[in-house]
């Protein structure tokens, strides 16, 4: 789907799904599947997001670890939900310190500059 060619409100729920939801290392791509699911978002049809978010996590933390291939003690595959891991060490109280930027909540300010 070419991100161009969508209304702002679609590109919105795109970069939610995206960046929150089932999150993806490509953002610039829209696979079918995900397609679909914003389709069911955008014509109220019910979705079960946690539902969504277990099943991505599950599937995640089966997946099995791939080493980086400059530096064999590193891991080459990305952080499942890094946002919602880390909200949660920080309520509970435990420090945290990314080493990668998270990105910030989508905001109206957020919606604005990207719609322009």
């Amino acid at each position: 789907m070419m991100h161009t060619n969508m209304t702002t409100l679609t590109q919105t729920w795109m970069t939610l799904l995206l960046s929150n939801i089932l999150p993806s290392d490509h953002n610039s791509d829209l696979p079918l599947s995900k397609c679909q699911l914003v389709y069911a978002i955008l014509t109220w049809m019910n979705v079960h997001v946690a539902q969504l978010i277990v099943d991505a996590i599950y599937l995640f933390a089966g997946m099995p670890p791939t080493r980086h291939p400059l530096d064999p003690n590193k891991s080459n595959r990305a952080l499942g939900f890094p946002a919602l891991i880390m909200g949660l060490c920080q309520s509970f109280g435990v420090p945290v310190t990314p080493s990668k930027v998270i990105r910030p909540p989508i905001t109206q300010a957020f919606i604005e500059s990207d719609a322009a």
